[in-house]
């Protein structure tokens, strides 16, 4: 039946969704319009397409068990020389979003997978480009903060044409998580600042 790229993250809602995609795609990251912005749970990861149907039920008692928490982003962060990519940083939800992770890649769990880092929850806003583009993108977004409550994490399958799109949001407590929107609606604060 062949075997789909499949991953989990938590969406970072509008407008800061739109807003740090567009910034990424200025940056010159080619890849910024084929990934919504988001913090990564499980990165990519190849599954039987017959296995679809048991990891789809394997996330909704992940997400049913859970409980909506703060997210909070401030200020840049780098992999580099580690890797090349510039990030937004957690400053509120880390510890909710490596909790989730743990669970989902559970070694009873059909998303069980190793790690080519150890897992640091963060918000990718350039990846392989240029250094003088990265050391741009670190320093413009130094100032950017955005806060919301985050209700729900979503399952997203990467098409041929490398897009990530979204199969199944999963809201936390919820039961099912049909038909439930992959983005939480912000919380009151400040508009997103640039450096």
């Amino acid at each position: 039946m062949g075997t789909v790229t499949l991953g989990v993250s938590i969406a970072v809602p509008e407008p800061y969704g739109s807003l740090l995609q567009e910034r990424r795609a200025g940056f010159g990251d080619p890849a910024a319009h084929g990934i919504p912005t988001h913090v990564t749970l499980v990165p990519p990861t190849e599954a039987p397409v017959e296995r679809l149907p048991e990891i789809e039920a394997h996330l909704a008692r992940v997400a049913a068990a859970g409980l909506p928490f703060p997210m909070r982003l401030a200020g840049t962060g780098t992999f580099r020389p580690l890797s090349p990519v510039v990030y937004v940083k957690l400053a509120e939800g880390a510890p909710e979003c490596t909790r989730l992770q743990k669970l989902l890649r559970d070694e009873s769990g059909p998303l069980v997978r190793e790690l080519q880092f150890p897992y640091h929850p963060h918000v990718t806003v350039a990846h392989g480009i240029a250094d003088e583009a990265m050391d741009r993108a670190f320093e413009e977004l130094a100032g950017f903060e955005a806060a919301w409550t985050c209700r729900s994490f979503a399952l997203y399958e990467q098409g041929a044409d490398a897009v990530w799109r979204k199969l199944r949001a999963y809201e936390f407590g919820g039961g099912s998580g049909a038909d439930i929107p992959a983005q939480s609606a912000p919380v009151d604060v400040p508009a997103p600042t640039q450096a």
